[in-house]
């Protein structure tokens, strides 16, 4: 069964957070991910068959297995965080950077050595290991109670210190940070924003922008002009925010119908929206769900914003 609801939460007042995803500098990110030998633009799949069944022009998935190698779209987020992260270190603008200037002796000399920590459940820590084994650093992952060994192994192999704890999601993610503010040379790297933690999650968010600015222009190339509806996953939302706040700020008022799902074990967003007063609602205990990387009890404050308004 699946549970709906329209997002009636109040829209008053301008959207602080969607310039975060003005569409200029966007392409500049795109810029500084194609300096990555890595790097590629990933397919947009066609399921023509599905779309013929049920009467639509066109079914299109953005088909990110192929992503820097890692299966998974959240490298696109974690580089640009680090790289933000390690320019702002030295007094620099991220934009200037490129992988050549990251990963070169100038820099690790200024910089020093640095420890990136995460929590995660999967896809995001394993991209934060492989972002700062790229950048030359050392990464601490702490995945939440339940992660099956394989995915441990998958960030281990990218040379990052993880284990699996016995806490929530929302839990690892607090213990991490606070190690992180225990270690000089520390830094905690996620897709979720709190109170005095916004700077990172926000970096993370538009690096995810460059998937949804890479779609836009496939469907353009194949004579679509632009999409009419988008269907994006949430956990925290950062990706959602993100998609959503890009195509509000290349297609301005005409946007794509968007439609967010989660699980329904953890269902923030979705309780949030049927509570309708811009209040945010949190899901806690242990969340079981099979959806790999959606099990969050807790909005990101950016994204929702941008997602209520």
């Amino acid at each position: 069964m699946v549970r709906w609801t329209p997002n009636n939460m109040p829209k008053s007042g301008r959207c602080r957070k969607l310039p975060l995803m003005d569409v200029e500098t966007i392409r500049k990110i795109r810029v500084f991910h194609e300096s990555f030998p890595q790097y590629a633009v990933t397919p947009l799949a066609a399921l023509d068959k599905l779309a013929d069944r049920l009467g639509v022009g066109g079914i299109y998935v953005k088909d990110e297995s192929g992503r820097f190698g890692l299966n998974s779209f959240k490298a696109l987020g974690c580089t640009f965080a680090l790289a933000a992260f390690i320019a702002g270190s030295l007094g620099d603008d991220a934009l200037d950077f490129s992988y050549n200037r990251l990963i070169s002796p100038e820099t690790r000399r200024k910089l020093g050595d640095l420890t990136f920590y995460a929590a995660t459940d999967g896809n995001h820590g394993r991209a934060v290991a492989w972002a700062a084994r790229q950048m030359g650093q050392k990464a601490v992952i702490f995945m939440n109670k339940g992660c099956p060994p394989a995915r441990l192994e998958h960030i281990r192999r990218e040379g990052a210190e993880a284990s699996i704890s016995d806490l929530n999601y929302d839990d690892t993610i607090r213990h991490a940070a606070a190690l992180a503010l225990k270690n000089p040379g520390g830094a905690i790297v996620q897709d979720t924003a709190w109170e005095g933690y916004e700077d990172i999650p926000e970096r993370i968010m538009q690096g995810y922008g460059v998937m949804t600015l890479e779609a836009c222009e496939q469907m353009r190339d194949m004579g679509y002009g632009k999409p009419t509806h988008m269907i994006i996953q949430a956990g925290v939302g950062a990706f959602a925010g993100s998609a959503q706040g890009l195509v509000s700020n290349l297609y301005s008022n005409d946007a794509p119908v968007t439609f967010v799902v989660e699980p329904d074990a953890a269902d923030c967003y979705y309780r949030s929206a049927l509570r309708g007063d811009g209040e945010t609602v949190k899901v806690g205990g242990d969340m079981p769900t099979i959806m790999a990387g959606a099990c969050c009890g807790g909005p990101n404050p950016p994204s929702r914003e941008i997602l209520q308004k």
